[in-house]
């Protein structure tokens, strides 16, 4: 309550009846009035100044109400006023949102991009839009069909838009399912309380085929005359407003090809397909911002051939060789053209024909080509060199528009009917050392022969035909003269062959004609004698290999070296020894018949010992020969493991516990695995007392005090370490300890 002035109060709609204010009167004032937006609802007790609701307000009718309130007295004169009272109804939320259609329906298009909006719904609430009274959120509550695990769509839930989900982008497809209905929900409160109000709205939606499709293999022939740039195909994006591109799938000079901002493609130029036949590239779209809208799609063009190629010869002037008893019907050789145009198609299709023979002896009609293979044979005569030793041929190759003549020379070639006669039938004798070089030529041979020269039939080739079973000797031919060349072909042996009797024959690569025959004629003997070389002996193996302990005993044999004499001279076993030579050690070896009873001082492990032998015949002493002894020597476990310490062990006074020194051991034998130690402290009170120790790993372990009772001074640690040998070797050392004041740096003064 309080005294009649402008005021302003709010109130929140519906509630019912209700008191708002006690206006209280002042003298001559008897009584209270009010007028203006009542609106039948907002009263006022005459008497008692009592401003009432009689009735519940209703934001959403009216917002505010503007009331006048005055005073009277008791003829009803204003005593004061009217002042301003003006009433806001507080909004509460007492509507739910509503769909501004019951059902929807949209159109989606299969492979649409994931989270672009193809439509909307929408819905109001009547409550004070600046509270969350009627702020709206917007989902999907089902999804019919809904045949995978995520939803195919999805809805803004501020805008109500609705676009495909990154799943429905993949697995939208109206051959499987074309349709799809939605139940989209709406609430207020932002939906953030349980007490929101909801409503909900069926959404249809159809699926329809993709627009964006690769079109079908684009057929463009070559060389075209139009006027370019030619339409060649259209593609059009799911999608309005896109920009258009191409680019290439691979790295060309440039492409010939561009498209406009409707989808259409053109190509800029006319195409050659002997340049290139094929061409993939890519068209794609983009948005504003450069980012791709549609996958990108594969444009196939092929170039289709037209016949602009002329026949091309393969060889300027094409030379065949004919022997003159050829029969007729042979195939004596192929005129080969090609042509660029697309294999396999007609505009490709070669075929022959003769159009002229120079010259027409003894006929005009020697020879035959098949028109589709351009194979050529003789008609059915024998040609004959007499006559005429060459021929030229025009051959006439053409397609169905061009044509070109190929040339073609025949050269008759003299048949071989004469045998290659040597100038004498025997060579007598040649005698050689056994240790003459390899390829060293012994002897000259010669044979001549009648037929052409220069060709096959005329070419000699000498073979030993009998007294060289191992291919010891053999023969090169010189190509200008026929001459024979009899070298060494394997190193030679008196010991194994002292004599030869070799027979040569000569023949020609070409075969001879039918009743022709080689005879005595192209025969020829010769003989060598092989003369003796003294030989050095011979060791059994190039290598000795033998492994022994480094712990045997003085004397011992280590191994057996044996040699021989290739001349089979027993005497080798009398009157030969065998010594070391080039040893880092001293080595002695007997010699009795050539066997080494090889005997060693003490040997030290070193891995391995490399001694080479040498071999010599005492009665000639100008042969010897060498070999290698490969010596390896096995470790023994003799060597006991000791200590390695780098500095001092020591401990800082006075001693405060926890502290420790790291102590390592190793061990003189070879380790051809890991060193595996095991430390521990010799069995005495004061030792263990004192000290304790524990292994960090195979090869160091921790030294550390058991109190902190010790003076400054040095103290001497018995440690027994023990290695892993067969048998295991332990040693026990004395370890020097210092308990010292130390610096700053934890170092003794």
């Amino acid at each position: 309550s309080g005294p009649l002035k402008d005021m302003n109060f709010s109130i929140p709609e519906g509630g019912g009846m209700r008191f708002v204010y006690q206006f209280t009167s002042e003298p001559p004032a008897v009584s209270f009035r009010v007028t203006g937006e009542t609106n039948g609802i907002i009263d006022i007790v005459p008497k008692t100044g009592i401003l009432y609701l009689n009735g519940s307000l209703d934001r959403e009718t009216k917002a505010v109400h503007r009331l006048q309130v005055e005073s009277l007295d008791e003829k009803g004169n204003i005593v004061k006023g009217p002042y301003a009272v003006t009433i806001y109804v507080e909004d509460v939320n007492d509507n739910p949102p509503e769909f501004d259609q019951l059902k929807y329906t949209g159109v989606v298009r299969q492979n649409s991009r994931p989270g672009k909006p193809f439509m909307r719904v929408h819905a109001t609430d009547r409550d004070d839009p600046t509270t969350p009274h009627a702020q709206l959120t917007y989902s999907i509550l089902h999804h019919f069909p809904n045949p995978y695990s995520e939803m195919l769509f999805q809805i803004d839930n501020a805008t109500g838009e609705i676009s495909p989900s990154k799943k429905g982008s993949f697995y939208l497809d109206p051959q499987k399912q074309d349709t799809f209905t939605l139940v989209v929900t709406v609430k207020d409160m932002a939906g953030m309380t349980t007490n929101a109000f909801t409503s909900s709205a069926d959404v249809i939606i159809t699926v329809k085929e993709s627009l964006w499709k690769a079109p079908p293999t684009i057929h463009i022939q070559e060389n075209s005359t139009q006027v370019h740039p030619v339409n060649i195909s259209q593609v059009q994006s799911n999608e309005q407003g896109v920009i258009y591109d191409l680019f290439e799938k691979e790295k060309l000079p440039r492409l010939p090809f561009s498209i406009d901002q409707n989808g259409v493609i053109y190509v800029t130029e006319p195409l050659d397909r002997e340049e290139k036949d094929a061409y993939s590239f890519f068209a794609v779209t983009k948005d504003n911002t450069g980012e791709l809208v549609d996958k990108p799609l594969n444009i196939h063009v092929i170039v289709e051939d037209i016949n602009d190629n002329p026949p091309v010869c393969q060889q300027a002037l094409t030379i065949i060789e004919v022997q003159e008893n050829e029969g007729g019907g042979s195939s004596i050789g192929t005129v080969f053209a090609t042509d660029s145009d697309a294999k396999d198609t007609l505009n490709s299709r070669l075929q022959f024909q003769i159009e002229s023979q120079v010259p027409d002896v003894p006929a005009s009609n020697l020879f035959f080509i098949q028109q589709e293979t351009g194979i050529l044979q003789l008609t059915g005569t024998s040609l004959n060199k007499r006559i005429a030793s060459n021929y030229s041929l025009k051959v006439l190759v053409t397609d169905r528009v061009f044509q070109t003549i190929c040339d073609v020379q025949i050269h008759v070639i003299d048949i071989n009917d004469r045998i290659p006669i040597f100038e004498k039938s025997d060579y007598d004798n040649v005698t050689v050392a056994e240790n003459v070089t390899v390829g060293t030529v012994i002897l000259e041979i010669q044979a001549t022969d009648g037929d052409e020269p220069d060709t096959g039939s005329s070419y000699i080739v000498y073979q030993v035909k009998e007294g060289d079973p191992n291919n010891t000797f053999i023969i090169e031919t010189d190509p200008k003269t026929n001459r024979g060349f009899i070298k060494i072909n394997k190193a030679l042996d008196f010991e194994a062959a002292p004599v030869y009797n070799l027979v040569i024959n000569a023949t020609n690569p070409e075969p001879l004609v039918a009743g022709v025959q080689y005879n005595s004629s192209s025969l020829a003997l010769f003989k060598v004698f092989v003369t003796n070389v003294d030989e050095p002996p011979v060791f059994h193996k190039t290598v000795y290999n033998t492994e022994v302990s480094e712990d045997i005993p003085v004397n011992t044999l280590v191994v057996t070296v044996e040699a021989y004499d290739p001349e089979g001279d027993s005497s080798i076993n009398d009157n030969s020894f065998i010594f070391f030579s080039n040893c880092q050690r001293q080595y002695a070896c007997s010699h009795c018949s050539c066997k080494a009873l090889c005997k060693t001082t003490p040997l030290l492990v070193g891995g391995m010992q490399n001694l080479r032998l040498a071999c010599s015949v005492a009665m000639l002493y100008a042969q010897k020969s060498k070999t290698t002894v490969v010596l390896h020597l096995r470790d023994v476990n003799d060597n006991p493991p000791r200590l390695v310490t780098d500095y001092p062990t020591f401990f800082c006074h006075p001693v405060m516990g926890g502290e420790r020194a790291f102590i390592q051991a190793t061990d003189d034998d070879e380790q051809w695995f890991f060193s595996t130690f095991t430390f521990s402290l010799v069995d005495d009170m004061n030792t263990r007392n004192n000290w304790e120790i524990s292994k960090v790993n195979a090869t160091h372990a921790y030294l550390s005090p058991k109190h902190a009772n010790f003076e400054e001074k040095v103290y001497n640690v018995p440690v027994i370490i023990k290695d892993n040998g067969k048998p295991p070797l332990e040693r026990k050392v004395d370890l020097e300890v210092k308990v010292c004041k130390c610096s700053s740096e934890n170092s003794c003064f």
